[in-house]
């Protein structure tokens, strides 16, 4: 049965998440958005309950697992009422200039190795790479951190030629953008999709999540300045600590209007190779 009460959102009873988790999850997510203050009173489980159509008991845990979560505080006479929050805004990098900002991004946040080694290229990796399956890829995965905390968790795949000229150590210290320039590769450019996820029970601990939380999925190929594929990379983001921000222009056509990506410019004031490239057409 499918529930929906106010300005909560919907619950199912059919999902596999249990209902006491997807109560939790949409309070979580109206705390982290801002339509639940600092000091709001959220309700409490007699009105939770028969908001969603669900028992007390349910509406209890949903309740306890915000406050293990550190996002409410209850009191015996005082209700629940949402914590104060001190992060700060979250890091806000444009798409346009991508690679010069991930570069900067790398030297100002803490990274941790957690697997690095080299296999055989799955199928999707060998497509991304332009490689044959089964061709040795360097595989690693990172969880970069703001000092509040994990905001992203990075698998990379880089064809084994280019990934054994730098080391695991190197990894640990250096952002693996820097670490290919250092080898000799010349970046050219990226292509990127940006879709949305769900924390799954590996990743969520180390990004200090929950299971099921919403992330940001980020899939990239850099290429070198032939064209080649030089790492394929997939992202998942905190959204509360991590945003992408997109300047658009409005352009009059003959028949509509569109919009209209707005290129930045690039690291130092430079211009961005495609804006450069934009005023070559003029």
């Amino acid at each position: 049965m499918v529930v929906k009460s106010g300005y909560y959102t919907v619950i199912d009873e059919r999902l596999p998440t249990p209902l006491y988790h997807q109560i939790f999850l949409i309070l979580r997510s109206q705390i982290l958005d801002g339509r639940l203050e600092a000091g709001a009173l959220v309700s409490g489980e007699e009105e939770l309950a028969r908001q969603f159509n669900v028992s007390r008991i349910t509406a209890r845990r949903a309740l306890a697992e915000l406050a293990a979560e550190g996002l409410v505080t209850r009191g015996r006479g005082r209700g629940t009422h949402v914590t104060a929050r001190n992060e700060p805004p979250p890091i806000r990098a444009g798409v346009e200039g991508l690679l010069e900002n991930l570069l900067a991004m790398g030297l100002k946040t803490q990274v941790n190795l957690v697997e690095f080694g080299y296999e055989p290229a799955p199928p999707d990796v060998a497509v991304a790479l332009r490689i044959k399956a089964g061709e040795e890829v360097q595989r690693a995965i990172r969880v970069r951190s703001l000092d509040v905390g994990p905001f992203s968790y990075l698998t990379t795949y880089v064809p084994a030629d280019i990934g054994r000229k730098f080391s695991r150590k190197e990894l640990s210290h250096q952002p693996l953008l820097a670490l290919l320039e250092q080898s000799g590769v010349t970046i050219g450019g990226a292509e990127q999709t940006i879709s949305a996820s769900l924390a799954d029970a590996l990743v969520a601990p180390l990004l200090k999540t929950v299971v099921g939380a919403p992330l940001l999925r980020i899939g990239r190929v850099v290429q070198d300045a032939d064209g080649r594929p030089v790492e394929y990379i997939v992202g998942l983001y905190r959204p509360d600590r991590y945003q992408f921000r997109m300047s658009l222009d409005r352009v009059r056509g003959e028949e509509q209007n569109t919009w209209s990506a707005r290129v930045a410019p690039a690291a130092g004031g430079k211009r961005s190779p495609r804006s450069i490239r934009r005023e070559k057409r003029k």
